[in-house]
């Protein structure tokens, strides 16, 4: 049995959710999103717009493995259409900083050239101080990704500590040379 896949998902007030074939079409104030589900190996309840529940027809390997991942892609799409998720990155080092010009992220990150990063449809960013930048959206796998991308742009160095990290990240610090 799946630990996750057992849990019943609850629908908030602005929250629209319908199937439509195998599709569920999750539609919120933040945005849509539409999930294509094996509707030959599970069965999928939608209490009174109130709930949603997830079970297998028949438990077996291949339908364990993929209940708790079904359910974990229903549950992070009700919950972007409704509050969004945001990550928060700082830029640690002397000289490191971010602009918004237009549609693009402009990083001065030490290098001898700018780096221009455009901006996916359905992603804010917004730079609250020179060296914060704070990315929301309604998909969660695409702000992981797009934030994973700008944390690829100047690595954690493990010395000083300088790069662009998430909030609340722990860094390793490795010792200097000693003398």
């Amino acid at each position: 049995m799946s630990k996750i896949g057992k849990i019943s998902i609850s629908i908030p007030e602005k929250v629209k959710v319908v199937l439509a074939g195998n599709i569920i079409n999750i539609e919120g104030p933040l945005g849509k999103k539409s999930i294509g589900i094996d509707l030959e190996m599970f069965n999928l309840d939608i209490k009174e717009g109130k709930e949603i529940s997830i079970k297998p027809k028949k438990v077996d390997q291949n339908s364990k493995r993929l209940w708790g991942m079904n359910r974990s892609l229903i549950n992070n799409a009700v919950i972007g259409s409704s509050t969004g998720y945001e990550k928060i990155l700082e830029l640690v080092g002397v000289g490191y900083r971010a602009a918004l010009k237009g549609n693009q992220l402009n990083l001065q990150l030490g290098y001898s050239h700018d780096i221009n990063y455009d901006i996916p449809d359905g992603i804010k960013i917004e730079v609250e101080k020179q060296t914060t930048l704070k990315i929301s959206g309604s998909d969660k796998q695409q702000v992981g990704s797009v934030a994973s991308k700008i944390k690829t742009y100047r690595k954690i160095e493990p010395y000083k500590g300088k790069g662009i990290r998430e909030k609340g990240q722990y860094v390793l610090k490795k010792e200097g040379k000693k003398k």
